[in-house]
C-alpha cells in the first residue's frame, strides 16, 4: 500500500495505517464462512505526525463515534467478496471521512431582514388574526 492522499495539504504515510481482517457477516455461503474478507482500517489519530493539533481536534470532534478512547480511528468494509476490494473500499471511505472532517466551515455572514419584509410579516399576522376573530361566537340583539 502507498501513502494515502487526503487533500492537497494532508498526506497520511502508509506506516500510520494498519489493517485487521475478519469474517464478514451476512449472505455469501462458504465464502463468508471460510475467508477473512472483512477489512477494518485502523489509524492512530493521537500519534499521527502527519496532522497538526488543530486538524486532530477537528477530526476528533467530527468523527467522535469512529474513534475509541485510545485515539484509534476505525473504518470497516465488507461489501465485496474479496479482501483486496474491501481494503480499497475502506481506504476510499477513510479519505472521504477525513476530507469531510477537515473541511472548514464557511463563516456565517450577518444579514438583516428588510423593513418591507417585516411590514409584510406583521400585516399577514394581522390578516390571519382578523380571520380567526371572525370565527368566534356571534352575539347579537336580533331576538
Amino acid at each position: 500500500m502507498a501513502n494515502v492522499v487526503i487533500n492537497s495539504q494532508v498526506l497520511i504515510r502508509e506506516h500510520e495505517i494498519f489493517f485487521t481482517f475478519s469474517r464478514s457477516s451476512g449472505a455469501g455461503g462458504q465464502n463468508v464462512n471460510k475467508v477473512n474478507t472483512r477489512v477494518t482500517l485502523c489509524f492512530d489519530l493521537g500519534n499521527s505526525p502527519s496532522l497538526d493539533p488543530g486538524q486532530k481536534g477537528l477530526i476528533r470532534r467530527r468523527l467522535a463515534t469512529r474513534i475509541n478512547r485510545a485515539g484509534i480511528m476505525r473504518v470497516s468494509a465488507m461489501r465485496h467478496r474479496t479482501q483486496g476490494a474491501n481494503r480499497e473500499a475502506a481506504v476510499r471511505r477513510f479519505v472521504e471521512l477525513m476530507n469531510q472532517a477537515l473541511k472548514r466551515d464557511k463563516p456565517r455572514k450577518k444579514t438583516r431582514i428588510s423593513m418591507a419584509r417585516k411590514r409584510k410579516r406583521i400585516n399577514d399576522k394581522k390578516y390571519r388574526g382578523r380571520i380567526k376573530s371572525g370565527r368566534g361566537r356571534v352575539t347579537g340583539s336580533g331576538e
